[in-house]
């Protein structure tokens, strides 16, 4: 697949467009002019230790056969969505596709695996699941500086399905885009939680549509940044449907010169009657040169709704900070404890037990080197 020679060529909106006013992509450029690295780290490196399940590896946007157990999954390329810059950019990438018959589960968590080594990489992983259908799903992305990840997801969940998603974004750089469309069925739960780490660039824009009555979703995360990554997240849940449910949980941790930015959107049309949807954004300033930007919104259109959303920013407390120090405890450390307690929160979505404590170390060890 021929790859765009310069940021301009791609035709991404920029600054001016209201929904893009906060992003900035600058680093692709770099990455256009990278190349990948012949001699690629190992991908199994990045799996989660003791979690069983099919595995797929993936080096710069090509599938890894050596060490990928697919099981019930397919490798395809994809036609990409011309209704996106981004995913548009995914026509004939390859990327994992899940089709789960009626009351089929996963054993045990997916995990994919992704490793830029520099210049573009572009996927597109397909999930769809059946009647009482039940699936989680892994997804490590490892950047190296001078690459770009660009990732589509497509999620479809019949009746009565469950899909849990959990993304880690780590690795020494690069940057990270994705774009993500779910569509959840009568009764269909979509849960996914996002620890953004390590990348200089990323930008993710969810939407997620509950189409059927009784529905669930939420899309949680946590966004770390440090020295000048900027990290701007957009999400979008409508409600068309009864009796549906949604909630989104954030929190941010700025340090440096970082600019971290949510923008949180909850739609409920007029037939969505007993919706009940919640935001939660907070985010902690760790020095008065980082950035934060918050954007909760409420459209609706029904009148028989509990909707409510919340946003904050602040600092560590003084008195926490005094008390901790009162009891021994080194300011790094006081530090770090607290910042821990801040986002754990967002984590309580990520069921399994062994892909929560990887995650939450993954979280653990960025807030030590920082504290």
């Amino acid at each position: 697949m021929s790859q765009p020679l310069s940021l301009d060529a791609i035709g991404l909106p920029g600054r001016r467009h209201e929904q893009w006013r906060w992003t900035d992509l600058s680093a692709i450029d770099a990455a256009l002019a990278g190349h990948a690295n012949d001699a690629a780290p190992d991908p199994r490196g990045w799996l989660i230790d003791g979690v069983a399940g099919p595995v797929l590896l993936f080096v710069d946007g090509r599938y890894c056969a050596a060490g990928s157990d697919p099981q019930q999954l397919t490798i395809e390329t994809s036609g990409g969505d011309e209704a996106h810059v981004l995913s548009r950019l995914t026509r004939g990438a390859v990327g994992a596709t899940l089709r789960l018959g009626a009351e089929h589960a996963t054993r045990g968590p997916i995990q994919l695996v992704h490793v830029a080594t520099g210049g573009p990489a572009h996927l597109h992983h397909r999930l769809s699941l059946a009647v009482d259908a039940q699936a989680s799903i892994v997804e490590t992305y490892v950047g190296a500086p001078d690459s770009w990840t660009n990732v589509a997801v497509d999620v479809d969940l019949a009746t009565g399905a469950r899909l849990m998603r959990t993304v880690r974004r780590l690795g020494a750089g690069g940057v990270h885009t994705e774009t993500l469309h779910a569509g959840v069925g009568q009764g269909a739960s979509y849960m996914s939680t996002s620890l953004l780490a390590h990348a200089e660039n990323v930008r993710i824009e969810s939407q997620a549509r509950l189409h059927g009555a009784g529905a669930f979703a939420s899309l949680d995360g946590i966004l770390l940044g440090r020295e000048r990554q900027t990290y701007d997240v957009v999400n979008r849940i409508t409600h068309d449907a009864p009796g549906g449910s949604s909630r989104q949980t954030w929190r941010s941790v700025a340090d440096d010169q970082s600019t971290l930015s949510f923008a949180g959107k909850i739609e409920v049309a007029r037939p969505a009657q007993q919706t009940d949807a919640e935001q939660s954004v907070k985010a902690l300033l760790m020095t008065r040169t980082a950035t934060v930007n918050s954007k909760p919104e409420l459209e609706i259109f029904a009148d028989d709704v509990k909707c409510a959303h919340g946003a904050t920013v602040g600092e560590l407390s003084k008195d926490a900070l005094f008390y901790l120090a009162s009891r021994g405890v080194p300011p790094a450390e006081a530090r770090a404890l607290l910042t821990e307690s801040f986002i754990s929160d967002a984590l309580a979505t990520v069921g399994e037990e062994l892909v929560r404590a990887a995650v939450t170390a993954d979280a653990v060890g960025w807030l030590r080197g920082a504290a």
